[in-house]
């Protein structure tokens, strides 16, 4: 199983969230992980928004990776969301984005979360992937190509 897989729980693939700003990404991310893993939403809001501070973590190509340590959080998880309609990110392509993928770790992470972060931009590097996620037509499919990706159509 791919590292993707261990860290992404079918319930936390949001499809076509109707967000128009980081901010309420972060927010919805924030509700989420509060009510899955008991971490609070502002700790979530907070770490991402603070990682945001020192750079955007928009790849290009409409997609984007944000991701934090959370106080508090015990492993790895991540979420992905194809928003409804793209968003401004501030990526180096200046393109707006559409598939996001966040990885929350714990504060004390090791460097698990660099080789999650390695894996993910190597599989969203692929046009077909990225086109997949935003053509896929519900939740399982979207979180099959997600784990099950192997650079083949």
């Amino acid at each position: 199983m791919s590292l993707i897989g261990k860290i992404l729980a079918p319930d936390h693939v949001l499809i076509d969230l109707d967000v128009g700003s980081k901010k309420r990404v972060f927010e919805q991310v924030g509700l989420l992980v509060e009510n899955t893993h008991a971490i609070a939403r502002s700790e979530v809001f907070d770490c991402l928004f603070a990682r945001e501070k020192l750079g955007s973590t928009g790849l290009g190509q409409g997609v984007a990776i944000p991701h934090g340590r959370a106080k508090g959080l015990k492993e790895a998880v991540g979420v992905f969301i194809r928003l409804k309609n793209p968003i401004p990110f501030d990526a180096p392509d200046g393109k707006p984005v559409q598939s996001l993928f966040v990885l929350l770790v714990p504060e004390e992470a090791t460097d698990l979360h660099l080789q999650v972060l390695s894996e993910l931009a190597q599989r969203f590097s692929s046009r077909a992937l990225r086109e997949a996620l935003i053509a896929a037509p519900d939740r399982d499919t979207l979180y099959r190509l997600l784990t099950e990706w192997s650079g083949h159509a």
